[in-house]
């Protein structure tokens, strides 16, 4: 039972973390705070998941793996409790916060996965934990917004609650001893580094609309986060036990699944709320559907169905294709779901075909990155590694975000909440671009990573999917990655 508990964790801790999207006009309404007010409920939880991922990734890396998942979600359930009181916005916010613990839970399934599946399983349990992510949207939306339309919003609250209970007994039952490994001392400082940087880029990307582009705040926010990134990786290179490894992070297959997951983020994330506004646009405008919100929910659940079948197939393509060369083809089947969006979304069926493609073409790149990041990584940096991708993809998705929200703003008429349609055009256009560099920057990594990987074990018979490349693991200063202590511990 441990794949199935590890997969619920990964839905669930998903789903949870994007309530906060379909309840927007609930809260707007219950609460009595302005819209962009009320995006914050969106905007705290993805900070607290930037944040958290990077601790319980090294957490998990280290002796106290079922605690620290089983805490985490914990935090989780009593988020949803605090949400779910009649207490105002301002404890909602707090409960969000605390539900955006779950966002960085995802890497700590993939590495248990990774020490408690036999061999045989590993490949496609951890390549179905990867898809969680986007197959949790496309179920979180559908479920809240129905929940809300017949509940309220305390009743969609209430059973996330309840959902990560189930989940907390499941996980306490079916995770495996925790590793018997060193213990490892907490590196603060660079936790804290890593904290300031993330928040301040997050909150450039997440409040520039509303900033501007060109305000103070947005600029001294970015001069923060690149100044303080850089003192985070000089900090990195120089600790003796550093929160992310970031020598690692150089090895040519874990740097082609850091840039994809950025640039694929930016590029399809922000259709999923395309979609969901535009079903809800009423009639009167001149397009849309005029769904409510639970039915322009439901709008998304080609999309986790395309990510779950992704997930089935993508472990038979990785043994007989680079990983690279499949990043850049499920990047060419996102742009043909973005190019449906742009020229198709009048009618419900192509819309419809629109969402299973990206789901199908997500789902890949997301089954595909974590083999790609465990073939340059030795066992005890899974988690860190995997959680600093986490990170990396919430970026892109608020890059994302923010540029397809912006455009939106630059074509609505003034005093008026209902932008124009060409708006979604100029979206879909800047979707379609980062796709495009998407794919150039697989096909000039593949022959690079391809060379390097060639050196390395093999877990798939047939293609190398995860193994360890000594030469990644050597000279990191750590002396447990030594050249001598590798090859004796293979052995």
């Amino acid at each position: 039972m441990l794949l199935p508990a590890l997969v619920l964790l990964g839905v669930v801790s998903t789903a949870v973390g994007s309530l906060g999207a379909p309840l927007l006009p609930t809260i707007v309404a219950d609460l009595h705070v302005s819209l962009a007010t009320s995006q914050w409920a969106l905007t705290i939880s993805l900070l607290a998941g930037a944040v958290a991922a990077p601790l319980l990734g090294r957490l998990g890396d280290g002796r106290r793996r079922r605690e620290t998942i089983l805490c985490a979600l914990a935090v989780v359930a009593s988020g949803c409790v605090l949400s779910a009181l009649p207490l105002g916005f301002e404890w909602l916010l707090a409960g969000r916060a605390l539900q955006g613990v779950g966002l960085g839970l995802v890497p700590l399934a993939i590495t248990a996965a990774r020490d408690g599946l036999p061999e045989r399983k590993q490949a496609s349990g951890i390549a179905l934990i990867g898809v969680t992510t986007a197959a949790g949207l496309g179920v979180g939306y559908p479920v809240a917004g129905l929940i809300t339309a017949y509940g309220g919003l305390a009743a969609a609250f209430w059973f996330g609650a309840a959902l990560t209970v189930v989940t907390i007994g499941m996980a306490a039952w079916a995770l495996p001893p925790n590793p018997d490994r060193r213990p490892r001392r907490l590196d603060a400082v660079g936790l804290a580094l890593l904290t300031v940087a993330i928040v301040a880029l997050l909150l450039a990307c997440s409040q520039g609309p509303q900033w501007g582009w060109t305000s103070p705040a947005l600029v001294s926010a970015v001069v923060v986060a690149v100044v303080v990134m850089c003192a985070w990786t000089w900090w990195e290179l120089r600790h003796r036990a550093p929160l992310v490894d970031v020598r690692l992070l150089r090895h040519p297959s874990v740097l082609a699944a850091d840039v994809m997951v950025v640039l694929v983020g930016a590029g399809i994330y922000p259709l999923l709320s395309l979609v969901v506004r535009y079903a809800q646009t009423p009639v009167a405008a001149g397009y849309g559907y005029g769904y409510s919100a639970a039915l322009a929910g439901v709008m998304l659940v080609p999309y986790s169905v395309g990510s779950f079948v992704a997930s089935r197939l993508a472990v038979r393509a990785m043994r007989r294709f680079s990983l690279e060369a499949l990043t850049a083809a499920s990047s060419v089947v996102l742009i043909a779901a973005m190019v449906l969006f742009l020229t198709t979304r009048a009618h419900l069926v192509p819309l419809l075909v629109c969402m299973g493609l990206a789901g199908f073409g997500i789902g890949v790149v997301f089954a595909v990155n974590p083999a790609q990041i465990h073939r340059g990584v030795p066992p005890q940096e899974t988690g860190s590694a995997n959680s600093f991708y986490q990170v990396l993809r919430y970026v892109g998705y608020s890059v994302g975000s923010a540029l397809s929200a912006t455009l939106l703003v630059v074509h609505t008429p003034s005093g008026s909440n209902t932008p124009r349609e060409n708006g979604y055009d100029a979206a879909a256009w800047t979707g379609i671009i980062a796709l495009v560099i998407a794919v150039a920057a697989a096909l000039l990594l593949n022959r690079s990573a391809g060379k390097r990987n060639s050196e390395g074990a093999q877990l798939f018979p047939g293609g190398p999917v995860f193994g360890g490349d000594v030469s990644a693991r050597a000279g990191s200063g750590d002396p447990a990655r030594s050249p001598a202590s590798i090859r004796r511990r293979d052995v």
